[in-house]
């Protein structure tokens, strides 16, 4: 399955100043597959190691402190050898200090190729250094999903109709293949399972095990009490999600629940890329941070698809209730600009004015982004919003196709991967 990531490894590849790569990002997006395929059409040889409760790997990077002893090492362990520019190495599932202590000591030996993946990007913290090379992976946006369906035209249109600000002669194939893609999510072994044409029932399935991966994942917080309440927080989205209001309610959990003893919980969960936090907004100033209302937030799953599961959904009521159309669109949106690098916020006016989302791009311009359906136009939202902050860009987000209007730019929900190019 293509991804765009593999340019970007490429480059990484022949950099003649390569520093070991982290690669991160959730569970089940595809990053060892990915890195494996990468080593096989790249390189002569590629050697694997899963470093999850290794202890003869553990030694082997606490004992030897040069990188001539540690590949000498990993070619005895592996039983094959480690070709200089040939050779990918690969340490799956690291979390541990001690191994990236090893991998720091090749930033100045360009000959040997290391990539270390991980899923826990809380770890990056401890992992920092100019000796590393870092890269974000997330599941397959539509655009990597128009590609696996030998779809790669109509992709191409999109993202030259987003460009060159035309039409897409393609607009309703787009939005049903778009529909699609909202019911099977990003994730690559769900994908395989829909191309494969398996059931709705057996993707179904797939994907209730990956929500129990999840589940899992967040077990591995050392606090006891914690594992309990980001279970609950995760159980809880879909139905916050699916409320008018969408802001996050501790009282959707059960009776007495309070936020103080969830901040810890959620921290962890976003940190680690389960779920992705927006935080309310009411007025704009030249930082967006400072604005936020820490207590005030919406929360949204990781995977569309995944969203879709949990919230028990059949095609037919996809499709006729506009109400849950939005929520999955706006789920989109939120992942998609999360995925971009962008800190999310939404505005809401001391009235009922709401604009869903609101970004700061690296140049510190304010982008204000309305989704529009046909049951919730939300139309003078947007507006007053640009009146009142003055912002130059805004985007629309619907159902119709790519035009403009005045200061406001309409795009199809579709094209919403054309707001991040970090995939690359």
């Amino acid at each position: 399955m293509e991804r765009k990531i593999e340019e970007f490894l490429k480059k990484w590849q022949k950099d003649t100043a390569r520093k070991p790569l982290v690669l991160y990002g959730p569970k089940q997006v595809g990053k060892t597959f990915t890195a494996l395929n990468f080593g096989k059409t790249e390189y002569k040889n590629t050697i694997y190691f899963n470093t999850e409760n290794n202890e003869e790997l553990l030694n082997l990077f606490s004992k030897e402190k040069t990188p001539e002893k540690i590949i000498l090492n990993l070619s005895l362990l592996s039983g094959e050898t480690i070709l200089k520019d040939d050779t990918l190495i690969i340490l799956d599932n690291v979390n541990d200090k001690e191994i990236v202590k090893g991998l720091k000591l090749f930033n100045s030996d360009y000959k040997y190729h290391l990539i270390a993946i991980t899923s826990r990007r809380e770890n990056l913290a401890d992992f920092k250094g100019e000796e590393l090379q870092f890269k974000g992976m997330t599941g397959l946006d539509f655009e990597e999903y128009l590609i696996a369906k030998d779809e790669r035209s109509l992709a191409s249109l999109i993202r030259e109709s987003f460009t060159k600000r035309k039409v897409c002669p393609f607009h309703k194939v787009a939005l049903d293949l778009f529909q699609e893609y909202l019911m099977t999510g990003g994730l690559p072994e769900v994908i395989e399972a829909e191309l494969a044409g398996k059931s709705p029932y057996e993707i179904d399935a797939i994907k209730q095990k990956i929500v129990d991966v999840y589940k899992k994942e967040i077990a591995l917080s050392k606090n006891l009490i914690e594992i309990a309440r980001g279970i609950e927080v995760f159980n809880s989205i879909p139905n916050q999600l699916r409320k008018e209001n969408k802001k996050f309610q501790y009282g959707l959990m059960g009776t007495g629940k309070r936020a103080k003893e969830y901040e810890s919980t959620i921290n962890y969960l976003v940190n680690n890329q389960i779920i992705y936090r927006s935080y309310k907004i009411t007025t704009v100033k030249k930082l967006l941070s400072s604005c936020r209302e820490v207590d005030s937030f919406k929360l949204y799953m990781p995977d569309d698809g995944l969203l879709y599961t949990m919230l028990h959904l059949n095609l037919k009521q996809f499709l006729s209730d506009e109400n849950l159309k939005e929520t999955l669109y706006e789920n989109h949106i939120a992942k998609t600009l999360a995925e971009a690098g962008y800190a999310l916020y939404y505005y809401q006016s001391e009235g009922k004015a709401e604009v869903n989302f609101v970004i700061q791009n690296r140049l510190g311009k304010i982008i204000p982004i309305e989704i529009t359906t046909k049951s919730q136009s939300k139309a003078k939202s947007l507006s007053v919003f640009i009146k009142k902050f003055t912002t130059e860009q805004a985007y629309r987000i619907t159902e119709n196709n790519f035009q403009t209007k005045k200061e406001i730019r309409y795009i199809p929900v579709y094209a919403t991967f054309c707001l991040n190019d970090n995939k690359y």
